[in-house]
């Protein structure tokens, strides 16, 4: 095999080289071996072939091929909904990528499909390519497959290092087959037992190893529910009682679409040769967790009953877990969004897949000693042992009026948190010690008409002196509420037709200082509202509006002003100012984003989702602009920032009972002071991360505290990285960040006590 050294140097050892080799022309068939279907249907009559390095996931190549238009012919096209104009292949041994010729002695190139049936093959008939470039090619697919299999770079391999990669067919079975019996399952139809199919042997785990490997078979599929991924795995159940995941049985893992509801209903399925196990519909609320280190995959399920449960994946091989990831992912994704996988854009796919990637350390994280870290283990140990005590309730206080605790809101000057009750607002004071006290309530507020609403979101302004409100009635308006003298005294009208969605201060710390403007979004526009301009309170000049519907859903800005915005469809925008283009568009994941917050450098985003965090560096790593934020510059295409998922293991959420809903997530803020922790709630819980260690890859090193109660809204006092002021639904209290606790089966299922305040409000 000729290795081309000069060329492959050129071209290779170029990280920044998204295509590796191509070949311009070409057609594009698939192949059916198998005596009934048996046929060769032309996919592409005009295509080129290229091996394509994935940029944001190191070692891993794809094989696209690429439907080529002839003049004029793209133009008919661009009124049909769907067109089908690439296909695109992990580049990996279970292609059974090989080489060959036509009848016409043309060089062909030929790998299984992955996504159909076994006796499905793809090929592409490289005519007119010469020799040394069809060489030089299947020599980049060995290559590229080494890279996948041995997560090590392929520069300077010896020819015969290749060698393993060269597909030879297999050797002729012996023997008689087995028709396999599938059992009825309550969850999917019986399956034709003539669909089942047998595998490579795969050894099975035990305590005994048998003498030769076990030949593990695919259990039957359901033909109505055609499979994006089959593979073997082991299927295991977490035991909330002894706190382990328990072996259920060796199974056939598939994501599966299932037509009869909807294009894009689809299904997690395990089952055996006696029957289906377990179907799952796939959607964000299964809390879905990676591990590459053990090839495992993770969800939650709520059963019928209420009860929760934690499931486990464990694949037998790399190869088994990078493709059932990949069909997940985009499963989930098109569910998400309603919306093909394939139509995304080649960079969003990659930024989508990255997302999966955990515990990988970031840039800029602090080396930190593990002697460090283990002493403060073993101070949580010491910790846990002993039990808060708590102030008992005044059972003779004022009762409290009807109706629930709705938002909480800390205040920057004065030591006052703010909590939303219906048509009232309660002030409590900080008094130290982590104890919060009632001072005083706002009741009935109401428009200066006289119209008593509750607020939608209440933001504090001018040094903390005035409150502003967003009335549901009047989304046209926002409403400045004096804090001193307990009412609204003045509608802000901000603009005839456009709505207001959201408000953020001018700049993270604009509420310590007599900033009188402030930033608004409505469903497709970001726009600056100044108070004191007469009539409309909208500035003309400072004003972006989107012809689409973006669906805008909260904003935050840094110390400098610059300003995030994310959408329910979530995507996040990164503006450096009001009135231009956003600077940086980082695509969705699919799930809708709830709230965002960014540190007052801009250097890290966290956006909150229903059952995740999204944390994003938006430091430019690489290309012109490296070292520049994606505030202030775009991302290169091929280097858009990894998404990293903050999130609850799944086997703690199953003592939890109830599915994750986060509360938006907020860093700890204060002037000259470095942001290092995170706190969000969910149900009854409040949890925080470290900030250090998540930047080391720590993902899941949280810490967590149940209330009897459920908790609305959670936030560190203003300069304090430990005080969190918490608002129950029906109490207020605080609570020291060094008392949550790491996640056990005590701290999640047992009941707390606090400092609650009883607050007439």
């Amino acid at each position: 095999m000729n290795i081309f050294r000069s060329l492959i140097g050129k071209v290779w050892h170029d990280p920044n080289a998204a295509e590796v080799v191509k070949i311009s022309e070409g057609q594009l068939f698939l192949v059916r071996s198998g005596a009934v279907r048996g046929g060769r249907e032309c996919i592409y009559n005009d295509a080129m072939a290229t091996i394509r390095r994935v940029p944001s996931i190191e070692h891993t190549f794809q094989l696209v091929i690429t439907r080529v238009y002839e003049e004029g012919d793209q133009e008919l096209l661009e009124d049909e909904e769907e067109t089908d104009e690439e296909r695109v292949f992990l580049v990996c041994e279970e292609l059974e990528f090989r080489t060959g010729l036509t009848a016409d002695r043309e060089p062909t190139f030929i790998w299984r499909d992955l996504q159909g049936d076994l006796d499905e093959l793809y090929e592409f008939v490289a005519a007119g390519t010469n020799e040394p470039t069809r060489a030089f090619f299947e020599t980049c697919m060995y290559r590229a497959m080494y890279e996948r299999k041995y997560r090590a770079s392929a520069d300077n391999l010896a020819d015969a290092e290749l060698q393993e990669f060269i597909w030879q067919p297999p050797a002729p079975k012996k023997g008689k087959g087995k028709t396999v019996r599938k059992a009825s399952a309550s969850k999917s139809d019986d399956v034709p037992a003539g669909e089942a199919v047998v595998e490579p042997a795969v050894a099975t785990t035990s305590a005994s190893p048998p003498a030769s490997p076990v030949k593990r078979k695919v259990a039957a599929s359901d033909p109505n529910m055609p499979a994006l991924a089959t593979e073997l795995a082991e299927l295991h159940l977490w035991e909330k009682d002894q706190g382990v995941f328990l072996k259920q049985a060796d199974v056939t893992a598939r994501v599966a679409h299932n037509p009869a509801g909807g294009k894009y209903d689809y299904w997690l399925l395990a089952s055996t040769e006696e029957g289906q196990l377990l179907a799952h519909r796939i959607s964000s609320d299964m809390n879905q967790r990676w591990s590459s280190r053990v090839l495992s995959f993770t969800w939650n399920n709520i059963s019928d009953s209420g009860v929760g449960n934690s499931w486990c994946l464990r694949f037998d091989t790399q190869e088994a877990f990078d493709e059932f990831q990949k069909a997940f992912t985009r499963a989930l994704w098109e569910t998400m969004n309603q919306w093909p996988w394939e139509k995304a854009k080649f960079e969003e796919q990659s930024y989508i897949m990255s997302s999966n990637v955990e515990d990988v350390e970031m840039k800029d994280a602090e080396d930190d000693s593990d002697e460090e870290d283990a002493v403060a283990d073993e101070l949580d140990k010491s910790d846990d042992e002993e039990e808060e005590e708590y102030p008992e309730d005044d059972e003779d206080g004022p009762t409290m009026p009807k109706g629930r605790n709705k938002q909480l809101t800390v205040g920057y000057k004065g030591d006052r948190s703010y909590v939303v009750r219906d048509d009232k607002i309660g002030v409590f004071s900080h008094t130290g010690q982590n104890q919060v006290k009632y001072y005083a309530s706002i009741s009935n507020v109401a428009t200066p008409k006289g119209k008593v609403f509750s607020p939608k979101h209440v933001m504090l302004h001018d040094q903390d002196t005035k409150m502003v409100l967003m009335n549901p009635s009047e989304p046209h308006s926002l409403y400045n509420l004096d804090i001193e003298r307990g009412k609204v005294v003045e509608e802000w009208k901000v603009h005839e037709d456009i709505t207001v969605d959201a408000i953020a201060p001018d700049n993270k710390f604009a509420q310590m200082t007599p900033e009188q403007t402030l930033v608004g979004i409505s469903h497709n526009a970001l726009f600056r509202v100044d108070p004191r301009v007469s009539g409309m309170k909208m500035v003309d000049s400072q004003y972006k509006q989107y012809v689409a519907r973006n669906k805008f859903s909260s904003v935050a800005t840094t110390e400098g002003g610059k300003l995030a915005v994310a959408s329910e469809k979530g995507d996040i925008r990164l503006f450096d100012s009001i009135g231009k283009n956003a600077k940086t568009a980082l695509p969705p994941l699919g799930d809708p984003i709830l709230g965002v917050d960014v540190t007052a450098s801009g250097r890290w985003i966290v956006a909150t989702t229903k059952t995740y965090l999204l944390l994003i560096d938006t430091l430019i790593g690489e290309g012109r602009y490296t070292g520049s934020l994606g505030f202030d510059r775009s991302f290169p295409a091929n280097a858009k920032p990894i998404p990293r998922r903050l999130q609850l293991r799944a086997e703690h959420v199953a003592y939890m009972d109830n599915t994750v809903s986060f509360t938006p997530a907020r860093f700890n803020m204060g002037e000259g002071k470095d942001e290092n922790a995170i706190v969000t709630s969910t149900g009854q819980y409040v949890v925080a991360w470290d900030f250090a260690k998540v930047k080391k890859g720590q993902l899941d090193k949280y810490e967590i505290k149940k209330y009897d109660q459920h908790v609305v809204q959670d936030n560190f006092k203003f300069g304090d990285d430990k005080e969190i002021i918490v608002a129950l639904q029906n109490d207020v209290l605080a609570i020291n960040k060094k008392n949550l606790r790491r996640p056990t089966r005590a701290s999640l299922a047992a009941g707390s006590r606090s400092s609650i305040v009883n607050a007439p409000y």
